[in-house]
């Protein structure tokens, strides 16, 4: 089941827990100097250690179809980007890039706040790379990868988190601060380059060589459990300081969510984001978190198919969340 539609732990303020792994196969250069003939060997000796996954061409998928991978975050975008033979390998919740920036980059999303599970799944799957294929490592270095920030475990762990709160009293420029300090660090919706929407932030750490993987998993969840104090602080700061005002502010868009007969999508997130922090407050029972996660990725633009009127995608939008939330025919 997608990550999306479940309900996980501090299901408040963390949608979903990712943990990546870089690998690379020895003998093959890294994805800006290898060829055609590399690339297609990579992906069968990959497809073939992973018998038991389903694989996914992307070398001749039609583009709105591409993105939509890349919108329930299950491919990066830069792999969107690739030419020639690259696939997606997946089994459960565990998403195997072929042929982006490394050679594979195996994956695990978890909903909620799911490290441990995470990092158990995915850290499975690299066990298999390292039986069946030729992984690059060096007694030095660790693993060997494209960039250079991701030597060592080549282990990205990262929580998707919701904070209205903080980002509302103009705390989370000093939290990214401070998170830097300690090997972490903080990126939007859609991870690096992206911006911030809808209140989401993804929190990963930063450091991989000199820092073990279970150390990695341990900071981050103190982190997280850190940050989300914070947020329940800073929502008791607002309701304290101007809670009918706030009140007000939040309902209005729960109306407009209602009533609204054309919706982009960064107008969807933007309300996306009041709606979710209203019921976070208790102001509306109208829906479930997990309707409006849902809503934040079937919504966007590939995942509405190929229309290519905005307007008619707009009106897609808001008529799917009608019908979602509130059940209109």
């Amino acid at each position: 089941m997608a990550w999306y539609n479940e309900k996980g732990n501090e299901y408040n303020y963390v949608l979903s827990t990712r943990v990546r792994f870089a690998r690379n196969l020895v003998d093959y250069p890294f994805a800006p100097r290898l060829d055609k003939t590399g690339a297609e060997e990579i992906a069968e000796r990959a497809r073939d250690a992973y018998s038991d996954y389903e694989y996914t061409d992307f070398e001749s998928m039609d583009a709105v179809t591409a993105r939509s991978y890349a919108e329930r975050r299950l491919v990066s975008p830069a792999f969107l980007t690739v030419k020639g033979t690259h696939g997606l390998l997946s089994k459960g919740n565990t998403y195997i890039m072929v042929g982006e920036e490394d050679h594979l980059r195996i994956q695990s999303i978890y909903p909620g706040l799911a490290l441990d599970e995470a990092y158990a799944e995915a850290a499975g799957a690299c066990d298999v790379a390292e039986e069946k294929l030729k992984i690059a490592y060096d007694d030095n270095f660790g693993y060997l990868t494209h960039c250079p920030t991701n030597l060592g475990t080549g282990m990205r762990a990262s929580v998707m988190m919701f904070l209205p709160a903080l980002t509302m009293t103009g705390a989370m420029s000093r939290i990214a601060g401070q998170l830097g300090k300690l090997g972490l660090t903080v990126r939007g919706t859609y991870g690096e380059g992206s911006e911030e929407s809808g209140y989401l932030y993804q929190v990963s750490n930063q450091v991989t060589l000199g820092i073990s993987e279970a150390d990695t998993i341990a900071k981050l969840k103190e982190i997280v459990s850190q940050i989300i104090e914070n947020e329940k602080k800073a929502e008791k700061l607002l309701v304290e300081r101007d809670g009918d005002k706030l009140r007000d502010r939040l309902m209005c868009s729960v109306g407009t969510l209602r009533y609204a007969t054309m919706l982009s999508s960064a107008e969807f997130m933007q309300l996306y984001g009041k709606v979710r922090f209203a019921l976070n407050l208790g102001y509306t029972k109208e829906m479930e978190h997990t309707t409006l996660d849902k809503l934040s990725v079937v919504t966007q633009p590939a995942m509405l198919g190929a229309v290519a009127d905005p307007r008619e995608r707009d009106t897609l939008r808001a008529e799917k969340v009608r019908k979602e939330i509130w059940k209109d025919e």
